[in-house]
């Protein structure tokens, strides 16, 4: 019987991506995974210790709605590794689990010291090197050559000229320096292959190999998979040729012009939110809709986390600021409620007049502490210039609007993201760059990502991390 050698796989980056990759492909191949800090350890600060694995949406099409970046990618990745198959695979190497009536999916341990203990279990076919790596480099080259009818090179003046563009992609920083110390030995074109096809660039070998550089060592495999969650894997697949969509902060807490030191601490449940925006239509996929909480400088919390993914693009500043109007009293359940405002404007409304009228000797902010903290409702009198201990029987037709509006349009005005406290990064690897169905490059054969180091991110509630499982899963059994 013939024997077959394995081939020998790198993944760079160690976390929850990393790992689900390397299990699936330690099944055909020898893995190593490279990471200078111990594997998985970002896996322990999910869910506030507790590891929020999944998100209870099982029809692809409708969790890929989670992803203000990524979801037309994600289609054909959800079709091949879904919810469904993330809790299997959990089942399988012995984590049970249980879905919240958020959806929201947990360990039953509510444990994320547990979940990586059975997931390190799992993978004690694959070596683990804890090194940084500093760069990877291919010793022969597939790179996508799109010169029309100038390829191949018909002289020596277009080889050269051939020679440094490819160099200076392969050494975006120094590529002069570079290009004194390396040399094309040969380009050997595919003649089956039309214009604007991809050419193979020999050196030494004739195989296409990866030399993966470290801190300490230099290795050598056949294939690479780059894992690394956020920053650092960007400038490794820069120097490999790929398009960087600029990293921009996600899951953040969000800056306001307004004052609201007196409400720092104040928590709202399950509020409604719209954004406006300068020429800009929103329209977003799923309800905003969840909680909140002022701090110091403006407002955090799942509901903020979600309005500044949405945003992570735009460049809101004091100038050309978001402005989000929430629904304070969306969540009203009592026999004043009369109706929601037609077409789409979310707010539901309630016989205020009705209120005072029943409670002509209550001080106007204890009326509306029946709906907010006692210190909201200071503050939304206080910036309308209302007395909070005036009586229900003196507020008239003009401060009863003034009220209601406040409470069912409260302005926020937001001129930045925070700067700390960042949970996850939006940007990365360009998706054109990327083959969904195997998450191989287009560009470098043998060469794969997934994770966060892609053009993908996802609300809170266990959907980034989905999209490592199924990225990883991906890339893993590609191999």
């Amino acid at each position: 019987m013939d024997y077959k050698e394995k081939e020998s796989v790198a993944i760079i980056g160690a976390g929850p991506a990393g790992c689900m990759c390397a299990y699936y492909a330690s099944k055909n191949a020898d893995v190593t995974l490279f990471d200078a800090s111990n594997p998985l350890h970002t896996l322990l600060y999910t869910g506030g210790g507790r590891c929020n694995l999944a998100y209870g949406e099982y029809d692809f099409k409708e969790l890929a709605k989670f992803y203000p970046r990524g979801e037309k990618f994600l289609y054909s990745v959800f079709s091949k590794f879904s919810t469904a198959d993330t809790l299997n695979f959990f089942d399988e190497i012995g984590v049970e689990t249980y879905p919240q009536e958020d959806l929201r999916i947990f360990p039953t341990s509510n444990s994320a010291k547990d979940v990586r203990e059975k997931f390190l279990n799992s993978l004690k076919k694959c070596k683990f090197i804890k090194e940084k790596v500093l760069d990877v480099c291919l010793l022969d080259s597939f790179l996508d050559c799109r010169v029309g009818n100038k390829f191949p090179p018909r002289n020596d003046m277009e080889l050269e000229s051939f020679t440094q563009s490819v160099i200076a992609r392969r050494h975006p920083s120094g590529a002069e320096e570079a290009i004194q110390n390396e040399k094309v030995l040969n380009i050997a074109h595919y003649p089956s292959l039309a214009e604007g096809s991809k050419s193979l660039i020999s050196g030494e070998s004739k195989n296409a190999k990866f030399q993966i550089k470290t801190n300490n060592n230099v290795y050598y495999f056949d294939k690479v998979v780059i894992a690394t969650g956020g920053h650092a894997g960007f400038s490794l697949a820069k120097n490999l040729g790929h398009t960087i969509i600029e990293p921009k902060p996600a899951l953040t807490g969000l800056i306001s012009a307004e004052n609201f030191k007196n409400l720092q601490g104040v928590s709202l449940k399950d509020i409604e939110a719209r954004i406006f925006y300068p020429d800009k239509n929103f329209a977003p996929s799923c309800d905003l809709r969840g909680d909140l909480l002022f701090t110091h400088e403006g407002i955090s919390g799942p509901l903020a986390y979600k309005i500044s993914s949405i945003c992570a693009r735009l460049d809101y500043n004091k100038q050309n600021p978001l402005v989000i109007k929430l629904n304070l009293i969306c969540h009203a359940n009592n026999d004043e409620i009369l109706k929601r405002v037609q077409d789409d404007v979310r707010v539901e409304r309630f016989d205020f007049q009705g209120m005072l009228n029943a409670n002509p000797k209550k001080d106007i902010k204890n009326l509306i502490a029946e709906f907010v903290p006692k210190s909201l409702a200071e503050y939304v009198l206080e910036i309308n210039n209302l007395d909070a201990n005036e009586k229900c029987t003196n507020i008239n037709g003009q401060m009863r609007d003034l009220i209601l509006k406040s409470l069912s349009e409260f302005n926020i005005t937001v001129i930045s993201p925070a700067k700390e406290g960042e949970i996850i990064t939006s940007g990365g690897v360009c998706l054109d760059e990327i083959d969904s169905k195997t998450m191989q490059s287009k560009l470098v054969n043998g060469l794969y990502f997934c994770g966060e180091v892609i053009d993908v991110d996802g609300f809170c509630g266990g959907f980034n991390l989905q999209n490592c499982w199924s990225t990883g899963f991906i890339a893993g059994v590609n191999q």
